[in-house]
């Protein structure tokens, strides 16, 4: 499969690092294509390209690690996003952390032109990502989660890959976990 690749930042560098490692054809947007972390992606072979639209028509899966929900619309539903690239069956795999509504709302963009749409937060940090042992919370059709599963098991943990529910569960099982670690951080520090 080509895979397409949003987000070469601290997460994502490594993120699309280890999908070239485990043998994957990966097409990147970087708004900042001349950073340092960009140019090593590319030069371990990934291929830069104009726009998330053109990511997207370049690739049968795209995967979007981006900081909030308003850059997870922009790139997916703003002008040249991943949705004008969009053919049947393209599936978009955002790992973000965002709300789950945005998520919801998302989906049935992509749905409505026929592609698909999977929440999959991660948690593990850089140092997970870099070791490609996340912990990914998928939301979205369980058909098309266990079509991505090789795909997602080069970036995170076999045994911590979990399909969760319907679009928006990931988020929000992201968010209770977050939750978690707040309280347990501050239980410890009590």
């Amino acid at each position: 499969m080509q895979i397409g690749f949003i987000g070469i930042g601290v997460m994502g560098r490594p993120m699309t690092l280890n999908l070239l490692k485990a043998g994957h054809s990966v097409t990147i947007f970087a708004r900042h294509p001349d950073k340092p972390e960009v140019q090593e992606v590319i030069q371990a072979g990934a291929r830069l390209a104009p726009s998330p639209r053109a990511v997207a028509i370049a690739s049968d899966i795209v995967i979007t690690m981006v900081p909030n929900s308003m850059q997870v619309e922009e790139v997916v539903a703003g002008p040249q996003g991943i949705l004008e690239g969009a053919r049947k069956r393209l599936i978009i795999i955002d790992m973000s952390t965002i709300a789950p509504t945005v998520s919801r709302k998302l989906a049935e963009a992509a749905s409505a032109l026929g592609a698909h749409f999977l929440d999959a937060p991660v948690s593990g940090g850089s140092q997970g990502a870099v070791s490609g042992t996340l912990t990914i919370m998928v939301g979205g059709e369980r058909e098309i989660f266990e079509q991505v599963l090789p795909v997602l098991e080069a970036m995170g943990k076999k045994e911590n890959i979990f399909h969760v529910g319907p679009n928006g569960a990931g988020e929000v099982v992201k968010i209770v976990n977050n939750i978690l670690v707040g309280a347990i951080a501050a239980a410890i520090a009590e």
